[in-house]
């Protein structure tokens, strides 16, 4: 398209393209000078400065008690959604397989070996308050061709009471500790006192 085929404006647009401009030698000095009488504008970005000063600087806050029940009631419901995730199947309550988590043994103070000389029982275990009485869970074991029996386990400083059950029915006491006062079950019962460090 050749400039007479063109529009009428777009003749006039492109002869004011092309049309040098003339501006006045003073104007440039008074824009400069309008600029700089301006008052500097506050800077509105992001100031690491700024905001630390706002983390860190001490806030009342004021909650009614109704306030503080509902957070205090949200705290404790996460808490439960997420402390009861895993049921002790290993399993959360989507359904979903997890891993099992093998149960940790008390936070002891000491390593207690328990010791008693029973040669006709087949089966001894090792039964107290730091076992819930669990007549099958510290099993001891025998010592080969003796009637020694023994199990070492983890106790907290502090006194234990315990005893042995033989073959499931008959209790015995430690003879080499003291007895505990009667426990209203009509059982004898022995005290270790457990101090911290090994107690082998």
């Amino acid at each position: 398209m050749t400039e007479s085929e063109q529009h009428p404006y777009v003749e006039w647009i492109v002869r004011e393209a092309r049309r040098p401009v003339v501006s006045d030698p003073g104007a440039r000095a008074r824009v400069m000078a309008a600029v700089r009488a301006e008052p500097p504008a506050r800077r509105s970005g992001f100031s690491f400065a700024r905001a630390a000063r706002r983390i860190i600087q001490p806030r009342a806050m004021h909650l009614s008690p109704a306030t503080s029940a509902l957070l205090a009631a949200g705290l404790v419901g996460i808490g439960v959604i997420a402390g009861g995730r895993f049921t002790d199947r290993g399993v959360h309550s989507g359904g979903e397989p997890s891993a099992r988590v093998a149960p940790q043994p008390p936070v002891s103070d000491t390593v207690v070996k328990f010791v008693v000389i029973a040669p006709r029982a087949s089966k001894v275990t090792l039964v107290g308050d730091f076992n819930d009485w669990n007549a099958a869970g510290t099993p001891m074991v025998r010592t080969a061709d003796s009637g020694v029996w023994t199990v070492t386990l983890p106790l907290t400083a502090g006194r234990h009471v315990y005893a042995y059950l033989v073959d499931g029915s008959t209790w015995l006491t430690d003879p080499g500790e003291p007895l505990a006062p009667d426990d209203g079950f009509g059982h004898a019962n022995s005290v270790r006192v457990v101090s911290r460090g090994p107690s082998l």
